[in-house]
């Protein structure tokens, strides 16, 4: 891109336009996963959706691939894109809280943190994600799961209307009744079809709850999945809590000699009546001696940073993903095999999606697996890059473990990139519509960059 190019567009945009050479240029084309080491020609530090229509047209007027990056956690690194223009939403975190309506209307670039504590003000949430430096443009446009699932839906399923920028550089304020076959698509289908520069929820009344983790020893891992399937699928749905396997933390209430061993844990998270939340997490400890844990009440946004702090930018990341309809004996048994071996601070999380979700039919929206009671997330995070392929082999042979007990698609994101050739089973029977919508919206795919749905 020469230097014509660059004043250019520099001068078409308000925030800054950084290119190789620039001192920033190194920070601004980092990403969550330090795995990925890309080089594009400009990144455009967007501060308003006239920068993301700037961004957009330079990119499809002079042939550049345009990657989006919002909170910039995809694991597969599209927040960022070889030779390409970076449309970076960063910038535009503003939150507007409306507690008449009890809606929000949320930037592009804010990540849950920003949302939770503009909510959180006026007692009201919304199902977001379990770490708070999550973007919420990327966790909704796949669908979004989090603490509130059971009680709220998904983040996609609260979605009221969206502000998108188009390939072909039109600006379209998109509802159930403006565009609704691009709002159905938005609900699951990523990145395919626009930039988002905003989203507007529907809250609900959430502020503290009965939430923490409850940490078990190995030797009892298929007593606790056993008994978390069986309770999960008859809780209220005020509960959320899902079993994960983790290194124990360095956190004040596990014993400092236990730190760094290997351990079965389960998450909880009550957004009930409180008078009733220690009745509702009771049976997890029922289901095999506490080793230690830390559950009590805190306000719905403490809750949301209790993993921030493992889990630092600039981590290597590799992840696989899988629904199921059942946690079936097989399946625990594969789990029992593979979650005790995890490594540095990779983690595995079995995630309810029951509840509220299953309210919604599979046709709804583009994200399908309403008919899954699970999701697993396989998620490999380490420090070390020579340690890379030691730890993708553990998430890659736990996941061929658990595929057999399992639907062939995953959730989109908490795919790595080399799950491309399973786009149609993470879509299924919706594929075809997405097809025809992207066709409409997006017929050359100029937004390639992400879990792609060709035209």
């Amino acid at each position: 891109m020469g230097k014509q190019s660059v004043e250019e567009l520099t001068s078409r945009v308000h925030g800054a336009v950084i290119t190789p050479g620039d001192a920033r240029y190194d920070e601004a084309r980092r990403v969550y996963n330090a795995m990925i080491d890309r080089k594009p020609t400009a990144v455009v530090r967007c501060v308003n959706a006239g920068d993301v229509l700037a961004a957009v047209g330079f990119a499809r007027e002079n042939g550049f691939d345009l990657a989006i990056r919002g909170g910039g956690h995809s694991v597969p690194g599209y927040g960022t894109w070889d030779d390409a223009v970076v449309a970076d939403l960063s910038a535009m975190r503003g939150v507007r809280v409306d507690p008449v309506r009890r809606t929000a209307r949320v930037e592009g670039g804010a990540t849950l943190a920003d949302l939770d504590a503009a909510t959180h003000a006026f007692g009201l949430g919304v199902t977001g994600g379990v770490v708070s430096t999550t973007g919420v443009g990327g966790l909704t446009l796949g669908g979004g799961f989090g603490h509130l699932a059971r009680h709220l839906g998904l983040t996609c399923d609260n979605l009221l209307s969206a502000d998108v920028v188009t390939a072909d550089g039109r600006f379209l304020m998109v509802t159930e009744h403006e565009h609704p076959d691009l709002f159905w698509a938005l609900r699951g289908g990523t990145g395919n079809f626009g930039v988002v520069t905003s989203f507007e929820f529907r809250l609900s009344p959430v502020s503290e709850v009965l939430g923490g983790l409850m940490f078990f020893e190995l030797e009892h891992t298929e007593s606790v999945l056993r008994h978390y399937r069986e309770y999960i699928a008859v809780a209220p749905e005020q509960l959320g809590a899902f079993p994960a396997f983790h290194n124990a933390p360095p956190l004040p209430f596990v014993p400092e000699e236990r730190h760094g061993d290997p351990l079965i844990a389960v998450v909880v998270c009550w957004s009930g009546p409180m008078a009733e939340g220690e009745r509702a997490v009771q049976p997890f400890r029922e289901a095999a001696p506490v080793a230690f844990e830390s559950v009590g009440p805190l306000p719905y946004p403490v809750l949301q940073t209790m993993f921030d702090q493992l889990l630092p930018p600039g981590l290597q990341h590799y992840w696989k993903s899988a629904f199921a309809a059942r946690l079936t004996d097989e399946a625990i048994a594969a789990h029992a095999a593979h979650g005790p071996k995890v490594p540095s601070v990779s983690a595995c999380h079995i995630y309810p999606i029951n509840g509220a979700c299953h309210r919604i039919a599979p046709e709804e929206t583009a994200f399908s697996y309403r008919d899954a009671t699970f999701a697993t997330v396989i998620a490999g995070m380490w420090p070390d890059p020579a340690e890379n392929a030691v730890n993708t082999a553990w998430v890659k042979d736990y996941y061929r473990a658990i595929a057999p007990h399992s639907s062939a698609g995953g959730y989109v994101n908490f795919v790595a990139d080399d799950d491309q050739e399973r786009v149609t089973d993470d879509y299924r029977d919706n594929y075809t519509r997405l097809i025809e919508i992207k066709r409409a919206y997006d017929p050359d795919n100029f937004f390639h960059v992400n879990h792609n749905i060709r035209p």
